[in-house]
């Protein structure tokens, strides 16, 4: 046993071999223990408190320093010994890469910690932090790329040569892609501005639908007919976005009109009516009722009402009745309602002019005829 101990293999002792395993061995159960005993205990306590960062500390201990620690005692043990040069070198690099890795995620982790914080506090928080996918891969690019740079760096290597070959590369990349870039940036601007979101229903243009799902690139719409609408981010910045979910109330236009035939006295009494009908639904505010104007075939009236609810069904609902209530009422009274004519006169091969007047609306047609003398 005497001499295992004090017979070298590979420049070291078998004594300093068992040295270098007891130390490491201390360290990890050291570390194991504070995870158990300590770390999950402060873990319990804080998962009691309101805020969430201090969870966040306790768990990135745990996720990524304590890593760190077990390959620091590990590493720093192999230190001990006499190793080659080559294979210290070997270790160096392991080791600095074991390192970039979880200084990356630590840092990536912070900076989303710290974003969704920040958005969580905005109007309708927890659906935009839902959204944040393409954000999230883009910054986690942007650190990881950063980190290796880092590293290779710190490997030895010269990085100002690759950081040149990088800006080339993106510049003719830019150009190659300039619609990706524009519709990414675009991205960006819908992301931090938020014209709309995720369920919100819009009108573009000729077309409409509920937004279902906002992408790096694209937007991507279900439209009332059921199939998908797929929009370029910047087509949709550049476009004009009826966003009807920021909608709280509705103000609605519609009018009615009468045949010219209708007796004066009850001209007069039809806003009154009209303002009667929309004032018995508790659901809307009156607004107006007026003669409006003369039109080409019919006696014009306009009522303005607004709906206290954004939702389109309750609108059809309310005007429908509004409808309803309008016709029987003016069938009670005898009021008829005005559709398109068109008068013609036409004279014949006897001096006779003839005066045809056609109901666009109507299957019958009156034909009169009268003398020129």
């Amino acid at each position: 046993m005497q001499d295992l101990l004090t017979q070298e293999f590979y420049g070291n002792t078998g004594k300093e071999y068992l040295i270098m395993l007891g130390v490491i061995v201390l360290g990890l159960l050291l570390v194991k223990l504070f995870k158990r005993l300590i770390l999950k205990r402060i873990s319990k306590l804080v998962s009691k408190s309101s805020t969430i960062i201090d969870d966040f500390i306790v768990e990135s201990i745990g996720n990524y320093v304590l890593p760190v620690v077990y390959f620091t005692i590990i590493y720093a043990g192999l230190k001990t010994l006499a190793w080659p040069d080559k294979i210290l070198s070997i270790l160096e690099v392991v080791y600095v890469v074991i390192i970039t890795y979880y200084a990356i995620r630590l840092v990536s982790s912070i900076i989303l910690m710290l974003l969704q914080t920040y958005i969580r506090r905005q109007e309708g928080g927890e659906e935009k932090v839902k959204q944040m996918g393409g954000v999230i891969l883009i910054i986690n690019v942007l650190i990881w790329i950063t980190g290796l740079i880092f590293m290779l760096g710190n490997l030895g290597y010269d990085v100002s040569a690759i950081i040149a070959g990088m800006g080339i590369g993106g510049i003719a990349i830019a150009l190659a892609a300039q619609n990706i870039i524009g519709d990414l940036f675009n991205y960006f601007v819908i992301f931090f501005d938020r014209p709309f979101e995720v369920g919100d229903f819009l009108v573009i243009g000729d077309k409409n639908g509920i937004v279902d799902k906002i992408g790096i690139k694209t937007t991507r719409i279900k439209t009332l007919s059921g199939e998908q609408l797929v929009m370029a981010n910047s087509d949709m910045t550049s476009s004009r976005i009826h966003n009807y979910k920021k909608m709280q109330r509705r103000r609605i236009v519609f009018s009615v009109g009468v045949t010219y035939e209708t007796p004066v006295d009850l001209v007069k009494k039809i806003p009154k009516i009209l303002k009667d009908i929309v004032q018995s639904e508790k659901r809307v505010d009156f607004d107006r009722a007026h003669f409006k104007a003369f039109g080409d075939s019919s006696l014009d009236f306009e009522i303005v009402y607004i709906i206290n609810d954004a939702d389109f069904n309750t609108y059809i609902d309310i005007q429908q009745d509004f409808n309803f209530q309008i016709y029987q009422k003016f069938d009670e009274l005898d009021i008829s309602i005005a559709f398109p004519t068109r008068t013609l006169y036409l004279r014949n091969e006897n001096g006779m002019k003839l005066n045809l007047n056609m109901g666009e609306n109507r299957e019958e047609k009156a034909l009169k005829s009268t003398d020129v003398n």
